[in-house]
């Protein structure tokens, strides 16, 4: 195998452009079209590039990605950022990897970068789906698309209209032009279909009811420590915020609050905190949803969803399932706590088992505790166990910058189309917002003010595509299109395959 060399960079910086526009096309900046631009570039670089070179090329895209991408990181521990983003990088460069070097990689190239999307979003530790390529396009015509195949039919998207584009760059320079001209137009032609496909697919059905909602944001300071989210005054400022009505008057049947705005050193029955929001319920005459955190043990805490009734009584209860590493627990606290302080992690969330589905008199809604956001499969079990509406309560005010906020809320418009659902997000000090079951942000706050915004949504009963088979379907069609595209490489055989630095 031939070793990486030439002229210094005309490996490295044409892939670190392409990274760094798929990283651009993510909120907050948000030019989704330069997702399509960096995949058809590192498509290109790919070709005819041996094993060692893939690699290497992959993963220098990757940090051009990941490094604006998780830049947020180092507000909690700067070292821990380097290491993260480094090893992130690798599922690129283990994706550019499994690109063959010629003809068939036009089928390669999509289908591994997707695969490697589907595993970075659930391994190690859960996953880590933020950064990635499909949360860009919440902010472009290809949204739509959710509803075939949920976040991972637009990461496909990506990687497939950068296959496109770049065999038809290629076209232009080198040989065998029509049929890459051919190849390049089909790819393309797959990507408008996907959207204009999406566009007549089910979207959740027509509306069998509707709601008045309140999404609460009490306002505050951004870039909170760990220890300081959940203090009293999150509590207060909640309240304040929190548009009260006279006997009589015709408010809100569901108010929506934050994750973790009520924040116990005791179990929530009989505190003083459970007290005032089971009269604001009685008061309102609504259904009010909190997020509590209520100790379990010295070391251990739950995180939970808690709903009151309009006669202020308890009715429902959801535990958050899918934990933060490094946040709400530590995974081998043994092996880290050899190489970086814990302290910020000081007791472990007691992990929840539920679908997420939270029987209301308001309506049946389906819960997703902030992180949870980002999975498609949160979303999916509690409408497929009958929500129909979802709500998002949630707490950023770690992250000082705009970057985890604006990503969250792509991450809930994607969730919202995927599963025909209108959708209800809460934070403490933003972003709260609503939005349609196409989509659509029908209202947002802006972050740290102090805010109740109210809004009509829609409550569905109807199903997707995607909820009706995940992206089982997808998946099933990267691992075909691969393993097809590495046999005629493999009997292809060219002479050498060049590698270029």
């Amino acid at each position: 195998m031939a070793q990486v060399g030439g002229r210094p960079g005309r490996l490295a910086l044409p892939s670190l452009a392409a990274g760094v526009a798929i990283a651009l096309s993510l909120p907050p900046w948000g030019w989704w079209p330069l997702a399509f631009g960096g995949a058809a570039l590192l498509y290109w670089r790919l070709e005819g590039l041996g094993a060692r070179a893939r690699l290497w090329a992959g993963w220098v895209a990757g940090l051009g990605c990941f490094v604006p991408g998780l830049v947020w990181a180092r507000e909690f521990n700067w070292y821990g950022a380097v290491v993260l983003i480094a090893l992130e990088a690798l599922f690129m460069g283990v994706a550019a990897l499994l690109v063959p070097p010629h003809r068939a990689r036009w089928a390669a190239f999509p289908a591994a970068f997707t695969m490697a999307a589907a595993v970075r979003m659930a391994w190690p530790f859960g996953g880590l789906p933020i950064g990635g390529a499909f949360l860009g396009q919440a902010g472009g015509p290809l949204l739509v698309a959710a509803r075939l195949g949920g976040s991972l039919v637009l990461e496909a998207a990506v990687w497939l209209g950068g296959a496109g584009l770049g065999e038809l760059a290629l076209a232009a320079t080198r040989r065998e032009g029509r049929r890459r001209t051919l190849t390049g137009a089909v790819l393309c032609s797959v990507v408008v279909a996907l959207g204009l496909g999406a566009l007549i697919a089910p979207s959740g059905g027509a509306p069998v009811g509707g709601l008045q909602v309140s999404a609460v944001q009490g306002g505050g300071h951004r870039g909170t420590t760990v220890q300081e989210e959940g203090q009293p005054g999150a509590f207060a400022a909640q309240l304040a915020a929190t548009k009260q009505f006279e006997a009589g008057q015709l408010g809100p049947r569901l108010v929506l609050w934050p994750e973790d705005v009520v924040a116990l050193t005791r179990p929530l029955a009989g505190s003083p905190q459970a007290r005032v929001l089971s009269k604001l319920a009685r008061q309102q005459g609504a259904t009010v949803v909190a997020g509590v955190i209520e100790p379990a043990s010295p070391t251990t805490f739950f995180n939970r969803v808690v709903a009151w009734g309009p006669s202020g009584r308890v009715v429902g209860t959801y535990e958050k399932v899918h934990r933060v590493p490094f946040g709400e627990y530590v995974p081998l606290r043994g092996f880290f706590a050899h190489f970086a302080s814990l302290a910020a992690v000081p007791k472990t969330a007691v992990p929840g088992n539920g679908s997420g589905l939270l029987r209301t008199p308001a309506a049946p809604l389906g819960v997703l505790v902030s992180f949870e956001v980002f999975y498609d499969g949160r979303a999916r079990s509690s409408v497929r166990d009958g929500a129909e509406l979802l709500v998002v309560p949630t707490n950023a005010s770690s992250y000082s910058a705009t970057q985890i906020p604006t990503e969250e809320l792509a991450a809930a418009r994607i969730q919202a189309v995927a599963e025909g659902r209108d959708l209800v997000q809460a934070a403490p000090t933003g972003l709260t917002a609503v939005v349609d079951n196409d989509g659509t942000v029908v209202a947002r706050s802006t972050l740290g003010s102090a805010q109740d915004i109210e809004s009509t949504v829609d409550l569905r009963t109807g199903r997707t595509l995607f909820e009706r088979f995940g992206d089982l379907p997808l998946l099933v069609v990267a691992v075909v299109a691969l393993v097809a595209a590495w046999v005629p490489a493999r009997r292809r055989r060219p002479a050498r395959e060049h590698e270029v630095g």
